[in-house]
């Protein structure tokens, strides 16, 4: 036993082959630790303690519910929340020439460690950019450039974008955009449209083709829905051809809000940009557009009739019949008191009282022969007649601005067109209802005035194109002479065609370029600045 014990290559711990069965029972205790070992070590305490991304409230601080809501997602090594970085000031040279070479060298042997080059290429590192207030420190715009945006990450923004109060712009560069990311995407917008205002959406280079061409156009307007905040649009960089230009078209018919729109470095040709220049002058409205239109119309009637009921006008006549003779005598009663106040408070000269007393008498004998209280009223004559300085004090009283009436006048038509224009915006009007013309049987709208500047750099249009813009500026430059164009927008301020498949001498262009120099605000200011600098010296 000893010898079989000692053989080489048998360890004494080992199980024999015959005796598997008794040493069963003399390793129960190991088999216990091996079963329980598992049992303490599985239990991982973060994974196995479920945290629903549903159950969490946003605070409204994008880098810790951003954070938060990425661990609850099972996202691990997710992209950090970062200040945009500032551009450094300019550098000034301290040490000589001679030195360069001794502090290239400190350089060079300093970056052989690996903590020093992960500091360097901590530029190239996934971070999510922020532009703060400076006052309460919030969220204003939001920069994600050059690393490929997934769907999860598009569902954690759905939930901690929309408590960010101050978000105005999303700056999405190179971020490797599908057709799903981009649906997610859009589908994220209406649900921060409730909470906050995005002005500004920039979607450079992200290889966008005609379908998510299709899917943004959409998101401008449809027959029934119409996107109010988006302010500017950059849609520079893609693959967009005529089929995505006419679909931009579409969502450019009813919405009034866009005013900036980039759609350089594409492949439009003549017939995407015929589309684009058709929407900007007054164009026929489809059968659907005319039938929603007749349907708009008819619940603004219907409303508007709710509002003042044909009964109770009636009614209103007959009360005011049955009481004028009532009321007659209550007006000559309070234009007695109101003599008697006025004769009491302006005792200055006896001719004022006599002339009063005669005019009193005879507004009395008007007012006993039946008249209406409208026509007999004593209190709207007597200040014109008599003390005509005095009474014009309390029509004087708003205005009380120095220097002559001629400012008080333009002050005050300002003010009005301002009360006018702030009203008309504060209602929100669908343009279906906007004033149409009607020509052979067929409905037109006026276009869209409100977008005003449109860049279509760098695509392949041709003369042909150019001639449907050069309508289209020819018409809107009429519309701006005439006085209805005085109350709202007048369209285009600026419109970039350079580097397209036409010549730069082409009279068409050459048409388009005269009549937007005299609209475009940077060459009108570029002549004033002239002028000060040559007036200043």
């Amino acid at each position: 036993m000893s010898g079989e014990a000692s053989a080489p290559g048998t360890s004494p711990r080992a199980p024999r082959p015959g005796t598997q069965k008794a040493s069963g029972a003399v390793t129960k205790k190991g088999d216990r630790g091996a079963k329980e070992k598992p049992a303490t070590v599985l239990p991982p305490v973060g994974e196995e303690e479920p945290k629903n991304p549903e159950e969490y409230q946003c605070t409204g601080v994008l880098e810790t519910d951003f954070a938060e809501l990425c661990t609850r997602s099972g996202y691990a090594d997710f992209p950090k929340v970062v200040p945009r970085p500032r551009p450094h000031p300019a550098f000034v040279p301290s040490a000589s020439m001679s030195e360069k070479p001794a502090l290239d060298d400190q350089r060079l042997s300093a970056s052989c460690s690996l903590s020093s080059l992960e500091s360097k290429y901590v530029f190239f590192r996934p971070t999510i950019q922020v532009e703060l207030e400076p006052e309460d420190k919030s969220v204003k715009e939001i920069y994600i450039r050059g690393w490929k945006v997934e769907e999860r990450i598009l569902g954690i923004f759905s939930k901690c974008l929309p408590p960010l109060s101050q978000l105005q712009a999303i700056n999405l560069w190179k971020v490797g955009l599908t057709d799903k990311t981009l649906t997610a995407f859009i589908a994220l917008l209406p649900l921060c449209s409730s909470t906050i205002r995005i002005s500004h959406l920039s979607l450079r280079n992200n290889n966008i083709n005609d379908h998510g061409a299709q899917l943004l156009g959409q998101a401008l307007s449809t027959l029934h829905s119409c996107n109010r905040t988006l302010v500017s649009l950059n849609l520079g960089f893609h693959h967009i051809g005529d089929a995505g230009a006419s679909y931009i078209a579409d969502g450019l018919r009813l919405n009034r809000a866009l005013l900036w729109l980039s759609l350089a470095h594409n492949r439009i040709q003549d017939q995407g940009a015929l589309k684009l220049a058709e929407v900007l002058r007054p164009f026929e409205l489809t059968h659907t557009e005319v039938v929603e239109r007749r349907r708009l119309l008819l619940e603004k009637g219907s409303q508007e009739r709710s509002r003042s009921p044909s009964s109770s006008r009636h009614g209103d006549s007959k009360t005011e019949r049955e009481k004028n003779p009532l009321m007659g005598v209550s007006s000559a009663a309070l234009a007695e008191k109101a003599d008697k106040t006025q004769t009491t408070k302006t005792p200055k000269s006896q001719s004022k009282k006599k002339d009063k007393s005669g005019e009193v008498a005879k507004k009395e004998e008007k007012s006993g022969s039946g008249q209406s209280p409208t026509q007999g009223t004593p209190k709207k004559e007597d200040p014109s007649k008599a003390g005509k300085g005095k009474v014009t004090i309390p029509e004087q009283k708003p205005s009380k601005g120095k220097g002559p009436k001629t400012g008080n006048k333009e002050k005050r038509s300002f003010l009005l067109e301002s009360e006018q224009l702030v009203a008309e915006a504060s209602e929100v009007v669908n343009p279906l209802l906007e004033p149409v013309e009607h020509r052979d049987g067929k409905v037109f709208m006026p276009g869209n005035k409100v977008l005003l500047h449109l860049n279509l750099m760098r695509n392949r249009i041709t003369d042909v194109g150019l001639e449907g813009f050069l309508a289209t500026v020819q018409h809107q430059a009429e519309f701006s002479k005439s006085k209805s164009a005085t109350k709202g927008p007048v369209g285009l301020l600026c419109l970039s065609l350079a580097k397209n498949y036409f010549s730069p001498q082409c009279p068409t262009y050459t048409m388009i370029q005269e009549l937007m120099l005299s609209r475009d605000p940077i060459s009108k200011a570029k002549p004033r600045e002239e002028d000060s600098m040559a007036s200043s010296t």
